[in-house]
């Protein structure tokens, strides 16, 4: 598994295993196999988030795995219904008892915003961003960082912070880039990673997408992976079967011409799970229809 660093030196996969939404009404079988089925894979780097209800799912597979706690990356997230300083410390705590686990190596902030008028967000993102740092000093996070977070909520963040945010997950796919928030982050030295790497799969009848996909020789989702990868993105993607968690897990290795880049980086909105921190999806579906 190719790795890709942080800005405290260390390294994570390039690839780990999304398990938001791995069973619901669409897919069969049940968390703790799906679970078991990634890590016999070769998954090592597995996300979740207390909002996902599936962390004790998650902690009694991880437990009983047998697989070296220093080999695992267990990342989980503070909903945003529990922001601010003491809510967030009692949901540390809550996520590693339900995981089983004595730290957690990433705990992230899922969303900047309880809703997007929540007048008091900034004080409730700097609070929670204190209270993990105290966390990582006490042991129970390795390394703190945000997702679903635009350049203006991080800035609430850097304006208390002592321990520099390690990555940003975002929704990132062709056809919903957020360059700017992209470019944001890359200079602060935050990694940007994917959640939706494949447009849950709304990309995959895209006449653009499939024709590259063509022109390489690739299935689609080795395409859209490649695309996030070649630009040092870390990507999460979901799978519920074998042989999609191991297509996923390494994805055809080519290199996409800078045009094809382009083309891609440039693709008009497409894809896009229809979630922003700071509008409902009918605010942002208006202001795009008035372009």
């Amino acid at each position: 598994m190719k790795k890709i660093s942080l800005n405290n030196g260390q390294m994570i996969d390039a690839i780990g295993f999304g398990t938001y939404k791995i069973t619901d009404e669409l897919t069969s079988g049940n968390t703790r196999d799906i679970v078991r089925t990634a890590l016999r894979v070769g998954y090592r780097y597995i996300d979740t988030a207390a909002f996902y209800q599936n962390e004790e799912d998650i902690g009694i597979v991880l437990k009983e795995s047998g697989i070296p706690r220093e080999e695992l990356t267990i990342a989980t997230k503070v909903w945003k219904t529990d922001l601010g300083y003491e809510k967030t410390r009692a949901a540390i705590r809550a996520s590693l008892q339900r995981l089983q686990l004595d730290y957690a190596d990433i705990y992230l902030i899922h969303w900047p915003k309880a809703s997007p008028e929540d007048p008091d967000w900034r004080e409730n993102v700097q609070g929670s961003w204190k209270a993990m740092e105290e966390a990582v000093r006490e042991g129970l996070i390795r390394m703190p960082g945000l997702s679903n977070f635009l350049p203006h909520h991080m800035m609430a963040v850097q304006e208390v912070m002592e321990i520099r945010p390690v990555l940003d997950q975002l929704e990132l796919h062709a056809g919903y880039m957020q360059q700017y928030t992209v470019d944001y982050c890359r200079a602060q030295g935050i990694l940007p990673q994917a959640w939706s790497p494949l447009g849950r799969t709304r990309l995959f009848a895209h006449p653009t997408v499939t024709a590259l996909a063509e022109k390489y020789g690739v299935p689609v989702p080795d395409l859209l992976l490649r695309f996030l990868l070649q630009q040092g993105i870390g990507v999460i993607p979901k799978a519920t079967t074998e042989p999609h968690m191991r297509s996923n897990m390494a994805p055809a290795e080519f290199t996409l011409s800078e045009e094809d880049l382009s083309v891609l980086l440039t693709l008009p909105r497409a894809g896009w799970a229809g979630e922003h921190p700071d509008f409902t999806r009918e605010a942002v579906d208006f202001r795009f229809s008035l372009n």
